[in-house]
């Protein structure tokens, strides 16, 4: 009797779990900012330049990439599938702008043929006293041509000393130069309208024919100071299709990371080799690399090995690049 008077007991629907708060906003934060990312790596070109901000964003743009995987742990700890998927959008852009340029070059380079061409560059920091370190350590790498950046009087005078015996041929102007086992002809001093000369351009005779060098030490760029600079690579730029000759290397400090949309006239015509390694191939500062304004441009010869070494106590590493002629 008592079970048929007992009131039956309600039932209740279950209620669809929350998700917290905290990680509902977190996922939102993780899309936001994956996006940003996305938009602020592929469109870099579109950074003002006021204060300088592009010079900043562009110089530091193949290390965006480490914001990736932090993106991809907030996302995964906001266990929300659209994070995660928001994440992917940077690491793909990512990959597309930079991995093709990080491959080991060793991979595909071609084998060395019997002319081949060595150059040695690098920006020497005439404060630190060591350029003759320097030139004898390019030496010793076997290059056939060094080219040097930043010297001041003293300076070119120890590379002089070092070099001359071993390199016969040499030619410089202001604050660059350059030396060859190679005959060096119709040597020039290029101001690119800056009114003084930190560059230069010759032939080297080499066995197969002329190759035009070019070596060049752009001027210094700071957030909201690269104008000088930019007139340089401009100017430089232009050379390069009024060029006779098949074959050009344009080698130096650019002071222009890969990316810096003022060194794109340039990379644009001339090609840049991956690192032998692999890696950005980063040259400065010289203990901790984080950028790289140091390059070694071509037209017309296949590139066979680069690398970095360090060379002397200048605040740049050097640059060593094999091609076949």
């Amino acid at each position: 009797m008592s079970a048929l008077l007992e009131a039956p007991r309600e039932t209740r629907e279950p209620q669809p779990r929350r998700r917290p708060r905290i990680r509902t906003g977190l996922a939102v934060f993780v899309c936001v900012l994956a996006l940003a990312l996305a938009a602020g790596t592929a469109l870099h070109v579109l950074a003002p330049e006021l204060f300088g901000f592009s010079l900043v964003v562009e110089s530091a743009l193949p290390w965006f990439g480490l914001a990736i995987p932090v993106l991809f742990v907030l996302a995964f700890i906001s266990r929300a599938k659209g994070a995660v998927i928001a994440a992917l959008v940077p690491a793909l852009v990512w990959s597309v702008m930079f991995v093709p340029a990080i491959v080991p070059l060793s991979w595909s380079a071609p084998a060395a043929s019997g002319d081949t061409l060595t150059i040695a560059s690098q920006n020497v920091e005439a404060d630190s006293g060591t350029a003759a370190d320097s030139a004898t350590a390019l030496a010793a790498s076997g290059a056939q041509v060094i080219a040097l950046q930043e010297m001041d009087s003293d300076a070119r005078d120890q590379v002089e000393a070092v070099l001359s015996d071993k390199y016969p041929y040499s030619y410089g102007i202001g604050t660059v130069g350059v030396w060859s086992t190679y005959p060096i002809l119709n040597a020039q001093a290029l101001d690119l309208g800056l009114g003084w000369q930190r560059a230069i351009a010759a032939d080297l005779q080499t066995p197969t024919g002329l190759v035009s060098i070019y070596v060049i030490h752009a001027a210094s760029a700071r957030p909201g100071e690269h104008a000088d600079r930019d007139t340089m690579l401009a100017n430089l730029a232009d050379y390069i299709p009024r060029d006779e000759n098949d074959r050009i290397l344009m080698v130096g400090d650019f002071n222009a990371g890969s990316s810096d949309r003022n060194i794109a006239g340039l990379t644009g015509q001339l090609s840049e080799a991956n690192q032998s390694g692999g890696g950005f191939g980063f040259t400065w500062p010289a203990a901790m690399p984080i950028t790289r304004p140091d390059h070694v441009l071509q037209r017309g010869m296949e590139v066979t090995s680069n690398s970095t070494l360090r060379a002397g106590a200048s605040d740049h590493l050097a640059v060593l690049t094999t091609l076949n002629l």
